[in-house]
């Protein structure tokens, strides 16, 4: 019998609904391929539409988490004889569309197409020594996948011009002086760190409120205070006729953990 491949992501769902997704490519350090991306977009749609997933944590295998695009990829794009297939494909940013809290745990090596998938996410914990890396000048390529508006966000318009323009490696704690990571952990407690916080999220906080406060995140970069601050009394109206709200309250009355209901029940419509 012919045995069946490992997968290039590996998935594991806690009891707790914190999905781990683990980039499972060890012999070349978790690079991109193909593959890898259209399994990526595949979970996170799976990971959307189960209501046991609270909480998504991000890692790779091994020592890195992922350093780009796997070179023998690169090397066929560059010279023609393998184009990506970029006209096929969903744009690379479905963490950024994905309405549950997603955590980056950056384990080593993040660069490139890993770089931004790690900006992409809600929470980063990286190691001291994790070596973190735009990279896309040192290749001859623009800033990918929107990271041109994502990184002045996160660590100021200087800092994003630096990161860019030199593709130069910072280590963990350099990214999380300049914002760019939340939480510096040891290797042996990174993973279990990023664990706790999201399993603390699956627990205690509303999945249907989280998702709106995501939405109000993305959307509110391009508002103004005035429109964001009646874009949340809205939201705050909606929110106040879903169960959740109600739980919240008597839960805190009563000293207890709430009971949420899972994202999409019960929770009243609201309007884009």
């Amino acid at each position: 019998m012919t045995e069946k491949p490992t997968p290039v992501i590996l998935t594991e769902l806690t009891d707790d609904g914190v999905l781990l997704l683990t980039l499972n490519r060890p012999e070349r350090h978790n690079a991109w391929t193909l593959e890898m991306e259209l399994l990526y977009n595949e979970l996170f749609d799976r990971a959307e539409a189960d209501p046991a997933v609270r909480a998504v944590v991000l890692t790779g295998v091994g020592r890195s988490f992922c350093p780009g695009m796997d070179m023998s990829v690169l090397d066929g794009a560059s010279s023609g004889a393998r184009p990506w297939p970029t006209d096929r494909l969903p744009p690379r940013t479905r963490p950024m569309t994905f309405p549950k809290p997603l955590v980056a745990a950056i384990n080593g090596a993040c660069a490139g197409i890993g770089f931004n998938q790690a900006v992409m996410c809600d929470v980063r914990f990286a190691v001291p020594e994790a070596k973190l890396a735009a990279a896309f000048s040192a290749r001859g390529l623009v800033a990918e996948d929107g990271v041109s508006w994502l990184l002045p966000r996160l660590v100021g318009y200087g800092n994003a011009a630096d990161l860019l323009l030199s593709s130069r490696r910072i280590t963990g704690s350099e990214a999380l002086a300049m914002g760019l990571v939340n939480r510096l952990a040891a290797p042996e407690d990174l993973l279990s760190s990023a664990l706790a916080y999201a399993t603390e999220l699956a627990r205690t906080a509303s999945p249907y409120a989280m998702s709106l406060i995501k939405r109000q995140l993305a959307d509110d970069q391009a508002r103004t205070f005035t429109e964001s601050r009646d874009s949340a009394a809205a939201l705050l109206a909606t929110a106040k006729r879903a169960p959740d709200y109600r739980e919240g309250v008597r839960s805190f009355i009563e000293r207890r953990r709430p009971e949420f209901a899972a994202l999409g029940e019960a929770a009243p419509e609201v309007a884009s």
